[in-house]
Formats: C-alpha cells, structure tokens, sequence
C-alpha cells in the first residue's frame, strides 16, 4: 500500500443520510417493510447514489431525489443503529478514517413523530460505541442537526435532546438544509448560544449556495469554530479575513458541491479554493455524504492533485486542521491507523 493509502484520515463534514453503503439500506428497508419505489437492486443503488454522469439542479433537487428516501429508510432506532455502526467501521476500512464526526437530523427521522427522539438519537450513540469498541483505533462524535425547514420551536426540542445526551457522545450543533425563506438565523441564535454554553461545538450550514448576507451574520454575531461549506466568503474579502482572525475553519465538500451545481465547474471550484488559501482560510476536505457521491476522502484528495487545485503540502494541511478543529480528539490508540 502506498503512504496516501496508509495516512490517518478526519472527516468532520458527513451526513448520514449520504453516507450508507446501499447493499445495508436495502437491507434495512426490506426488514422494516418499507415500499420502495423499485424493485430491482441495482435499480434502488442508482436512486440514491451520484455518479459523474449526474447532477443536480440545486440543494432542493437533491433534498427531494435522495435525502427524502434515506431519512425514510434511517427512520427507526433499530435503522439508525446499524447506519452509524457501519458508516463509521466502513470509513476505517476504506480509508482509514480514524476520527468521524457524522451529522443527522433526529426530527427528520421520527416519521413525523411516530417515533421517539429519544430512542433515535440512543440508538445512533449505541451504534457510534459499539463501532468504537470494534475499531478502537477511531474516535467518533455526532453532531445534531437543526433544520432550515422546522420552526425555533422545533428545532429548540432537538437541542435539548442533543444537550441531554452530550456526555454519551454528542459533540455538536449544526444548521443545514436548502434556503428557506421562512428560515431567520436571527430567530435560531439563541439556541446556538445556548448549545455553546452548554459544551458544544458549533457548526453552521452557511454560503454555500451564495448567501453572503446570512453568511456574515453567521460569522459576526454567530461565531461558530466551524462553518459547512462557506463558498461565498469568497466575494468578500474582509470576510475572509473576519473568518481568519476568528480561527473558524470551513468544511469543504468538493465533489458535492460539483454535482449539486453549488460549484458550476472546476475551474470555479479552483478558484475558489485558490482564493481560500491566498487568503489564509484554514478549510478541511470532506465527502459530505461519502456513498451518495460514490468518494471518500481519499478520493476527494486525489481528485484535487489530478485536477491541480492543491498539492501534497497543502492536504496535508489540511488534513491536519480537520484533527484541529474536531469537536472529538483522537484517541491515543487511534495515532497508528491503517498498517501498510
């Protein structure tokens, strides 16, 4: 195996709904008798997976065409617990992921209430420890997503959830989903101070479909340790540098934000990323969703050499900072990783 091969890898930007082998969530929606809109295998793989000959018209195309049916098939404790368990052992053995933070919307999950937030959230930390036990070279949190489309009400239930069960294993909050005019950050920044002095990390879905106004809120008022995605600061210089003095760190998802059409080619994602690193922006790479977009971290990295966006030094920046900016630390056990 080469060294790239062998070099321990953090992933801090993946979403659950993304990130599950589909041979496992066939399994599971057969054995919760879930109707699935195919019968065929490989019919099902091609509903929920994107390769380079796909892509989306924007973030809502892909909320409607993929993320709708995962979160179905994720939506009981049993599913929940056998998504995270294979997510994180699956990260380990493909790419020697040895810190994982994954991310997913408990409320979206409970089939619009019918099911416990409770229960979802304790089975997805049983499967995070149990993973943990198997692979005890790696270190794994979750972080709680509040959601663009749930009112303050809402998404206040799932912040308290995510307070409760935070010494079990929640090391963060995040914000996600497409725009939404009904959505004010102004109205949720109460809960991410309250998340903050409550112990967890923060994280915020911001800029990443060319909303700078909400992104320097974010940024200003906010102040998360890191943002996901955060593409637009590049149209304003002296947020870049607001987002360097301020140490926050961007999570960025290249070939998602390819096939999404965030990013309309790449010689833009080229230039942007090249603005970030003329202008001192710490940025880790992550897949966002490693089986959606059939990648992985080490893919991303290969895709960016091959494509001459960065080099082996600057990864491997990188790659240190997403160790860094981890709301979960590595383990001692977890510095060997991968045998060559």
């Amino acid at each position: 195996m080469s060294q790239r091969t062998t070099t321990p890898r953090a992933e801090l930007h993946t979403h659950l709904g993304g990130a599950v082998d589909p041979v496992i969530m066939w399994t599971i929606a057969h054995r919760q008798g879930i109707r699935l809109p195919v019968k065929d295998y490989w019919d099902f793989e091609d509903m929920i997976t994107m390769g380079p000959d796909k892509k989306n018209e924007g973030l809502d195309d892909m909320d409607k065409k993929y993320y709708h049916l995962t979160e179905l098939i994720q939506s009981s404790p049993e599913a929940m617990e056998e998504a995270v368990h294979s997510v994180i052992g699956g990260g380990y053995r493909k790419c020697n992921l040895v810190l994982q933070e994954l991310r997913f919307s408990p409320m979206k999950r409970n089939r619009t209430g019918e099911r416990d937030l409770d229960f979802i959230m304790l089975a997805a930390l049983w499967g995070m420890r149990r993973a943990t036990i198997e692979y005890p070279q790696v270190s794994a949190g979750l972080i709680i997503a509040l959601d663009r489309t749930f009112t303050p009400a809402q998404n206040a239930i799932t912040l308290e959830k995510a307070i409760r069960y935070k010494a079990d294993g929640i090391v963060g909050v995040d914000i996600l989903g497409p725009d939404r005019d009904t959505f004010s950050m102004e109205d949720h920044a109460p809960l991410l101070s309250r998340a903050r002095k409550a112990g967890l990390g923060l994280t915020v879905h911001a800029g990443e479909t060319g909303n700078v106004e909400e992104l320097r809120y974010v940024v200003r008022h906010i102040r998360p340790e890191r943002i996901g995605h955060g593409l637009a600061a590049v149209r304003d210089t002296k947020l870049m540098k607001d987002m360097v003095k301020q140490g926050i760190v961007l999570e960025l998802c290249p070939t998602s934000n390819l096939r999404n059409s965030v990013v309309k080619d790449v010689e833009e994602l080229r230039t942007i990323i090249r603005t970030f690193v003329d202008n001192g922006v710490k940025f880790t790479i992550n897949t966002d969703g490693p089986e959606m977009y059939k990648t992985s971290v080490l893919k991303e990295e290969e895709f960016l050499l091959a494509n001459d966006i960065m080099n082996e030094a600057e990864l491997a920046r990188c790659m240190h900072w997403a160790f860094e900016a981890a709301f979960v630390k590595r383990k001692e056990s977890g510095k060997t990783g991968k045998k060559k």
